[in-house]
Formats: structure tokens, sequence, C-alpha cells
């Protein structure tokens, strides 16, 4: 029988999908101690949403949380992050010093593997920072961003196993180096057919002894099937999560995936009663929290409207936070269209937030009336090339408003040659705020901006939402409207 390898993603999807990121590290370190005594060895535990959510939400520091988890685990067993590639940990793409120092940072603070994925899948967008990552002395996993377009468009080779073996065609001939590849769909919207023909044509084509691992979300209830798809093609580990964050818009349970491989020819190494102990411990921990309803629904518009599982409720939290939830089921309507019409970048983080960004802008002012400044650099080329061309109607609209050319440079000259960008600028910025200047704070400067600034001044505001606080937590949301062609700037403070 063949034991299936599986990595714990509760303490960074799982949180990011199920409660929008907003978790204190104190109450999730005694689970973590629990999960490691029960003989889980293998844990993602940053990075991602995990990291800017502690200082714009927690108000905690990310470094201090990889310690603390590093302490607790010891020498020997994995602690892996998520980056996006030029993105790093964050929306805005980044200089190539700030790329580096991001893999330096995360080797010095514990860290073993950082997976690594672009979500317009240009594959120069990996390869600074997959080099980089290896020259840290960090494990790198590049990634293969997955997503299942909306079935009315109808299309037959992007999004395919023909396209994303022609990607790692790609990453090989670049000669970006790499220690095992993901295949990663965020949105959970891939069909557990091209799952399996997709890793059946990796296996052919990677060196041999190179480890894949598999990753997916429940969003729309296709967990479980796509993983089956993703053993019995060959794949060495897949991504798992635990009860209260697991399911739903985050990872199949472990022991659902355990249950599920009973009577077949694998199984997962796990003591199943003590990973049930576990999950009950963590539900108890996690008790004090709101959950929202739609992290734990499977939700049949995903695969029109592809959203991730891992930026969704992070989406909804942020619309209570500004009275605007009424609006998002709508929002992920007009999804659909935003994604055709915008180079069939994959649904990840960044990509997905440029996405509901300008779903949201058409929803509220009316289709392609406002170009959201993301979305537009998006579809012009400022965060890299998107799959197939975007609509030449809505690129000149773009072009038109935002005031900028399309490109073909490659985003790292792009961002090294912007004199707001880079260590220089953020030292800058920590002189100007009188605080100390130290990679660590650079870094949290480039990365999460005026609100990374407001937490070294201890001046942040505390937004994790608990289950008894029924008041919205303060904050601000700006939009710009257009009021008889004449564009205003719109603010709503809730408190």
């Amino acid at each position: 029988m063949k034991k299936i390898k599986f990595m714990d993603t509760s303490f960074r999807d799982g949180f990011q999908s199920c409660y929008g990121a907003r978790v204190k590290t104190e109450d999730f370190l005694p689970v973590l101690t629990a999960a490691v005594d029960a003989g889980n060895y293998n844990f993602e535990i940053g990075g991602g949403a995990r990291f800017q959510s502690l200082y714009f939400y927690c108000q905690e520091d990310a470094f201090d949380m990889m310690d603390s988890a590093r302490n607790i685990v010891g020498d020997k067993i994995n602690l892996q992050t998520l980056a996006r590639g030029v993105n790093v940990v964050g929306l805005e793409s980044q200089s190539r010093d700030i790329v580096n120092l991001h893999a330096k940072l995360f080797k010095k603070h514990g860290i073993t593997t950082i997976r690594n994925f672009d979500a317009l899948m240009d594959i120069r967008n990996l390869s600074y920072s997959g080099e980089c990552i290896t020259n840290a002395g960090l494990n790198h996993q590049i990634v293969i961003a997955l997503m299942g377009l909306p079935p009315s468009l109808k299309e037959s080779y992007y999004h395919s196993a023909e396209f994303y073996t022609d990607k790692i065609k790609e990453i090989l001939k670049a000669d970006i180096p790499f220690d095992s590849l993901a295949f990663k769909d965020a949105s959970g919207t891939t069909p557990p057919s091209i799952v399996y023909e997709s890793i059946k044509s990796a296996r052919k084509l990677l060196p041999g002894g190179t480890m894949i691992q598999f990753h997916t979300h429940d969003t729309a209830g296709m967990g479980v099937s796509c993983n089956m798809a993703a053993i019995e093609a060959g794949a060495d580990m897949i991504d798992l999560a635990m009860s209260p964050v697991s399911g739903g818009t985050s990872q199949a349970d472990i022991l659902t995936m355990w249950q599920s491989l009973r009577g077949t020819e694998y199984t997962l190494d796990i003591d199943e009663e003590k990973i049930l102990e576990v999950e009950k411990f963590f539900a108890e921990k996690m008790e004090k929290y709101f959950l929202p309803p739609e992290a734990i629904t499977v939700d049949p518009i995903i695969p029109f409207s592809p959203m991730p599982g891992g930026a969704l409720t992070a989406n909804t939290q942020m619309m209570r936070d500004n009275n605007s939830f009424h609006l998002f089921t709508k929002v992920i309507e007009n999804m659909r269209e935003v994604v055709a019409k915008g180079g069939y970048g994959t649904s990840v983080t960044p990509v997905s937030q440029f996405y509901f960004q300008q779903a949201f802008s058409n929803t509220v002012q009316g289709n392609w009336k406002k170009i959201s400044d993301n979305y537009g650099k998006m579809i012009l080329g400022y965060f890299g090339k998107t799959p197939t061309e975007p609509d030449s109607e809505i690129m000149k609209i773009a072009a038109e408003q935002l005031g900028l050319e399309p490109t073909q440079e490659d985003p790292h000259d792009l961002n090294d040659s912007n004199p707001e960008l880079g260590i220089d600028y953020n030292k800058k910025i920590l002189e100007d705020n009188n605080l100390e200047i130290t990679d660590e704070n650079i870094f949290i400067s480039a990365t999460c901006g005026t609100k990374g600034i407001d937490f070294l001044k201890g001046n942040g505001e505390l937004g994790v939402r608990y289950k008894d606080d029924n008041s919205p937590t303060k904050d601000i949301f700006n939009h710009t409207v257009t009021i008889n062609g004449e564009e205003f700037d719109l603010e709503i403070v809730s408190n």
C-alpha cells in the first residue's frame, strides 16, 4: 500500500480561506504543538495573505510568528510559505532587491521551503525569484497555477493539460532551479480529468525523483475528487487541512481524505485517532472567531466565476467591514466577464484581487465605466504577459483612463526603474518616520505600505473579527465613482 504524503495547510491557507487570514498567533500555536505531537511533519505556516494580514489586522509581526513556529516544531520539520513571484507577499510587484530580500529574510526566520507561483504563468516572474530562493539556501517549490475557465468560453487550449505541459517545458528551458513542483488550483475549479492528465504529463517531463505536490480547494465541491485524480496520476503529496479550517473554501480535511482512500491501494500515514483529538482541540481554540457562512459552503457558481478560496473570505470580510457585503453575489457574477476579457490569467492572488476589484467597479458604476488601476495595469502588461491577449477594446479603455501604453517589458526592469520601489526608497520612509532601519522593517514597509508603517509606529488598529462582536471593525474603503460624467473620490468609514 502506497503512503501518500501531505502538507497540513491549516495554519496558513486554512486561516486565509476561512477567517480572511485574521487569526492571532497565540491562539494557534498550542494547536501547532498538538499537531506535531500527533505526527504531522509538514506545515504551511506563512506567506500569501498571512504576511500582510498580521500587520493589517492582527497587529503582530509575521517574522516573530515564523520564529515562534520554528521554535515549536524543532529543526527537522518542513515549514513552508507561499510567495507570488515578483509580487512576493503583496499585491504590488517589487524591484529585484526586495524580491531577493524576501528570500533571505524568510530563511533567517526559520522557513524551509518557499512555494513560488506567478498568477499569469509568465515564466520571467518565476525565474529571478526562484534563483533568489535557491541562493538563500531554501527549497524552491515552483508552481503551475491551475484554473478552470468559465465553461461558456469553450476554450480548448488555455488552462488545459496541454497548456500546463507547455509551461513546464518553458520552466525547464529557462533552467530555473527548483527542488519540487506543485500544481496549485486556488479556486478549486480545474476538472479532475485535467488534473490527472497534467500530472501524468509532468511525471514524464520532470527529472527522475522530482517530487510533485497537488493543491486545491473545496470551494466548488471537487476537492476530494481532484486529490484522487492527482494521486492516481502519480502525485507524491497533497495539501490537506484540519477542521475547523477544512472543506468549503479551504482544503479537504485530513480525516476526510484518509476515509476516502480506505479500500484503495493508497493511504495517508496518520494516526487517525490522534488527528481527531487535535481537530477537537483546534475547534475549541477557534471557537471565539467569527467564521463566515460562505467559508463552509460549496458554491456551484465558482466554476463560472473562479474566485479562489483563499481570497473569497478575505474579500467578504472587507465587504462586511465596509457595509458592502450585500453586493457580493453580484460582484462574483460579474467576475465571469472580467476573467474572460482579462487575458485568462489564473484567478489567484494578486490576479484574483484584480478581477474582484474590476468586478466590483463594474457592479457599482456599470460595465467598464471605470478601469481599476491594477486590472488595467495587468491587461496592459505591467505585471507580466497574460496567457492570451486581453480584449482589445478593454485594453484601449484602460490605456486612456490610466494614461499608460501597453508594454512587453520585463516587470523586474520596470520595477527597478521605479524610484518609489526598492530598499533605498523604503529606507527613506523609515527615516522620515523615525523608525529603526532593519532588513525586516524595510521589507514590511515595501510590502505593507502605510499600514506596515502604522504597525511599526504602534498606530495600527485591531481588525480581528470575533463571533460575539456584533459591531464591524473600523476600516476605510476608497472608491472612485462617476456621476454625470464627473469623477468623485468616495470614502466610506465603517465603525
